[in-house]
């Protein structure tokens, strides 16, 4: 065996079960700080693995359209990812499920909801910029879910940091041990090439017009790389000298355990180290393995069919107006057109408008693993964190929603187009775009809407008008931060000055405050108060 593939890295087995299937799935998620490179690393995987002819190009149906991940037109317009997407595509006889996610700390709660959902992440980092405040929580969170991470320093064409200093800002940030695969020799932004620690050998950097095709790869053996770039390899081989002195070397079982990250260098936007990551990633993430019930047990990749919505996206088709719940399949084969149980209400789903999504693109999905995600079209009912399940009952733990921090009022501009208001509220909520909340005795009419940042609520308003025709009004509201409560703690909250509470549309109680200070007093006083600050789905 290759001393860098894992267990779960594909083998002979070409007999279709479900265990084997599952070990060629990669599935795995982008994380990184806006404009740090991560569309274009997403868009650069695909061209590495022939599902686009050169960048910017898809390769479907015989028609030359853009690629890209952010669809929306929203997302085009402002040159930002807001809603997470799914990219499948195939590398070396490995199926990938591509899970790309907004980099603003603004949607972190779809970051999170998303890497649910992932078996690993590539955490993608600007070598001027490294690990940025405005988005430390999106890699905290997958360091919190002891998820592997390989890391890419991206923008090494252009000036930057030492990348020995980026090494232990990672270790002091987000708790990480990088243990760089490649290293540059030149320094960023007079990058020559990068050693493979694995081999010794260098691969030399060059570049490619535009990056719209695949970078040439031209590998010199230590020696002659010695004579030909003289103090830029030397200075290298010192820094490599010093990771080994610290024993900074690639340790899979480590990696797998979440406390130690793969570390290659390169640019995603001239192409250079794309491949090398990729082929990382095929050989030291995990396959799908069994995940935890909500009874703390590991459900075997063979069994009957599971799986739990992870996103529920609408009008990603304007012309039908659908709505998609995005399931990732957890264990068994998932059939199109077999009956499913939904877990909450034990209600039949049928599934015979089954897909496959490539961004916005979807084509009709007939089978899939464990590993896989499904695109159930117009399945109505289907919430975040819900499980589907063929044969015994399963339930597999609810995927956890940040306590918002932004909050405003929300009423229709046209009282004739309450309908549609209504409508949007419904669906924008159900999607976690914005959580609606409500008196719970139903006699204050007065709406409001929270979010995790004040983005959110940008996405919120365009789209109420863009999608459902009901433009609204929005005034921001004294509260500062919420917490998730419960009706044993209603009466005395309602006592407090400057707290309000009101309630989701799944029955959660929150407590609003105006003051943190309010929240400190509180929970110091009266201890025996429900207030937390992660709230669960139902």
């Amino acid at each position: 065996m290759d001393p860098h593939q894992t267990a779960a890295s594909p083998g002979g087995d070409a007999g279709g079960t479900v265990a084997s299937e599952a070990a060629r799935r990669r599935t795995f998620a982008i994380i990184s700080h806006p404009d740090a490179g991560k569309t274009t690393l997403t868009e650069k995987f695909l061209l590495y693995a022939g599902a686009i002819v050169e960048a910017g190009q898809v390769r479907s149906r015989g028609a030359r359209r853009r690629a890209t991940s952010d669809y929306l037109a929203m997302e085009q317009q402002r040159g930002i990812s807001i809603t997470s997407t799914v990219l499948q595509f195939s590398y070396r006889d490995v199926v990938c499920n591509l899970l790309d996610t907004p980099g603003h700390r603004d949607f972190s709660e779809d970051t999170y909801r998303v890497l649910a959902a992932a078996d690993a992440a590539v955490m993608v980092l600007d070598a001027a910029k490294g690990i940025e405040p405005q988005t430390r929580k999106l890699f905290e969170v997958a360091r919190a879910r002891h998820l592997p991470v390989l890391t890419f320093l991206n923008k090494f064409d252009r000036p930057g940091r030492e990348v020995l200093e980026l090494l232990d800002e990672i270790e002091e940030q987000i708790g990480l041990r990088a243990t760089p695969v490649t290293w540059p020799v030149g320094v960023a932004g007079d990058l020559q090439g990068v050693v493979d620690r694995r081999s010794g050998h260098l691969i030399r950097f060059l570049r490619t017009t535009g990056g719209a095709t695949e970078a040439p790869v031209v590998v010199v053996a230590p020696d002659r790389a010695a004579a030909e770039l003289g103090p830029a390899w030397a200075h290298a081989h010192e820094e490599l000298g010093l990771l080994d002195a610290v024993g900074a070397d690639l340790d899979v079982p480590s990696f797998l355990a979440g406390t130690t990250t793969p570390l290659f260098v390169g640019s995603a936007l001239t192409n250079f180290g794309v491949r090398l990551l990729l082929d990382g990633l095929i050989d030291l993430a995990p396959g799908a393995t069994p995940r935890l019930d909500s009874e703390g047990e590991l459900r075997p990749v063979e069994a009957p069919f599971a799986g739990q919505v992870f996103k529920v996206q609408a009008n990603m088709d304007r012309a039908h107006r659908d709505r998609v719940a995005f399931v990732r399949v957890s264990s068994g084969r998932f059939q199109r057109g077999a009956t499913l149980v939904h877990e909450p209400t034990c209600r039949r789903v049928t599934t015979k408008h089954a897909a496959t999504v490539f961004g916005a693109e979807r084509e009709t999905l007939e089978e899939a693993y464990p590993g896989d995600v499904v695109a159930l079209v117009n399945a109505a009912g289907l919430r975040v964190g819900d499980t589907l399940y063929e044969g015994k009952p399963v339930r597999f733990p609810p995927i956890p929603a940040f306590a918002p921090e932004t909050f405003a009022t929300v009423r229709v501009r046209d009282t004739g187009r309450s309908k549609q208001f209504g409508r949007g509220l419904h669906q924008l909520d159900e999607e976690g775009v914005v959580q609606v909340l409500r008196d719970p005795d139903g006699l204050d009419p007065t709406i409001l809407v929270a979010a995790v940042g004040p983005l959110q609520f940008e996405v919120f308003r365009h789209r109420m008008d863009d999608e459902f025709g009901a433009p609204v009004e929005m005034l921001p509201t004294p509260h500062v931060l919420a917490r998730r409560t419960d009706k044993d703690s209603l009466a005395e909250l309602r006592r407090q000055h400057g707290v309000k509470v009101l309630t989701r549309a799944d029955g959660t109680l929150l407590a609003l405050f105006e003051s943190p200070y309010n929240l400190v007093r509180l929970e110091r006083d009266k201890p025996e108060l429900t207030l937390e600050a992660i709230i669960a789905t139902s």
